[in-house]
């Protein structure tokens, strides 16, 4: 990353990438265009993304063309965009072994609970959505609230992992 970079590629990544990191690929890609470009996927993505995750992001007139539940392999093949975040939002994902992200990006765990893992009544299922996309939410904002161009690396981690504890 050079001081002067005008646009970042982040990647969210889960286990089953239909819920948390698409909401966060949503979340930011809604509010960081066009400096930053998110992108998510899983280490086993489930294939189909929640219908509950879909309504929050349209309840937030955000775009949901495109979202979609993929392999985190997509995003270590030649030809891939090339990342310079790479933030997992699930406690499965953090402990796996990723693939090597040509580039070496800078990555920080933001774990967020798992919604789709709640079992109850339609409103606690409901709830639980909304909480972790609230916190989805409140983490991208501070990260877009980062002063990327004056930081140096070190900087920026130590940011990074800050806002993951926010």
């Amino acid at each position: 990353m050079t001081a002067m970079q005008a646009r970042y590629n982040i990647l969210f990544l889960c286990t089953g990438n239909s819920a948390r990191s698409i909401m966060a690929e949503a979340i930011l890609n809604g509010k960081g265009r066009p400096v930053f470009t998110a992108y998510s996927a899983g280490s086993h993505p489930s294939g189909a993304v929640r219908s509950e995750a879909l309504k929050l992001i349209e309840m937030a007139h955000l775009p949901t063309g495109g979202l979609r539940s993929k392999s985190w392999e997509e995003f270590a093949k030649p030809g891939a965009p090339q990342m310079n975040f790479v933030f997992t939002v699930c406690d499965n994902a953090v402990q796996e072994t990723c693939p090597i992200w040509p580039g070496q990006p800078m990555t920080a765990h933001w774990g967020v609970p798992d919604p789709a893992t709640v079992r109850g009544t339609a409103e606690q299922i409901e709830r639980a959505f909304r909480e972790a996309y609230l916190i989805l939410e409140r983490r991208i904002g501070l990260f877009l609230g980062l002063p990327l161009a004056s930081l140096d690396r070190l900087a920026i981690q130590k940011e990074i992992n800050r806002v993951g504890r926010e």
